[in-house]
């Protein structure tokens, strides 16, 4: 689905990562973790090409579905339905003109909602909506390119535990189902964890990439931190406790300190 070569990404003097070698394959969950700064977005971008590589090579499928970080502004219209927000998906892809057209942009609208079972609000002013229900509609706005490769940003964020799972597996439904690959940026890593099969961690132009039990360990981070960092696993979770101002920590979402 995507292939970096040797990559370098620079700006300026700042160095976000260098001869980075990574092959994200078909059905392939990789998390991109780190502290804020390090370069995770930036990851997006190069895959959506809007940040061109320092160095290196860089091969991406066309078939790209984003889902964008949620604010809590995004909703401030009452004029926007949750059928428009997931139709801004098909816009800026030719179907045609005419009825043809508009038919076809329906269809695969309708066929995007019914993906998140999202019909029943599609309707519905984004105003009066959940944070939940809309990030459902981000969701099937992504599915309709129909996308080999789904890119997320920060998908979990304003959500509560019960819609962070919920979020989480509508997009390993779309991978299960059609075999897409993901790359899923977070600051929290213990909601993705049971569907993750590679880890890609940034931090300070270094990274570690490999399955989540040889990456989040605290001997792994300790190094590639250049400090003392503690991974904690209390009951299938885990903890990444220490960094610079003590500012790094991966827990529950909601407790005092997560990142």
């Amino acid at each position: 689905m995507a292939r970096f070569g040797h990559a370098r990404l620079a700006f300026g003097d700042r160095v976000l990562w260098d001869d980075l070698d990574l092959t994200i394959e078909p059905g392939e969950w990789i998390a991109v973790l780190g502290p804020n700064g390090s370069g995770k977005t930036s990851f997006l971008r190069t895959l959506l090409h809007q940040y061109p590589l320092s160095s290196g090579e860089l091969e991406v499928t066309d078939a790209v579905g984003y889902i964008p970080q949620q604010h809590a502004d995004d909703a401030d219209t009452m004029a926007l339905r949750g059928r428009d927000l997931v139709g801004f998906g098909v816009d800026g892809r030719s179907w045609g003109l005419g009825l043809r057209g508009r038919a076809r942009r329906r269809q695969i609208v309708d066929d995007a909602l019914a993906q998140v079972g999202a019909e029943r609000y599609a309707g519905a002013p984004l105003g009066v909506l959940s944070g939940g229900e809309q990030q459902r509609l981000r969701v099937a706005q992504a599915l309709t390119a129909d996308p080999a490769l789904l890119l997320c940003d920060e998908p979990l964020a304003s959500l509560d535990p019960a819609n962070q799972q919920l979020v989480v597996e509508l997009i390993d439904a779309r991978r299960r189902n059609a075999g897409t690959a993901v790359v899923f940026v977070t600051h929290e890593i213990n909601p993705v964890l049971p569907y993750v099969d590679r880890v890609l961690y940034l931090v300070g132009g270094q990274f570690l990439v490999g399955p989540p039990d040889e990456v989040m360990t605290t001997e792994t981070l300790s190094k590639l931190y250049g400090s003392d960092i503690e991974v904690i696993r209390v009951g299938g979770r885990l903890l990444v406790v220490g960094g610079e101002d003590g500012h790094h920590c991966m827990g529950d979402a909601h407790s005092d300190g997560a990142a």
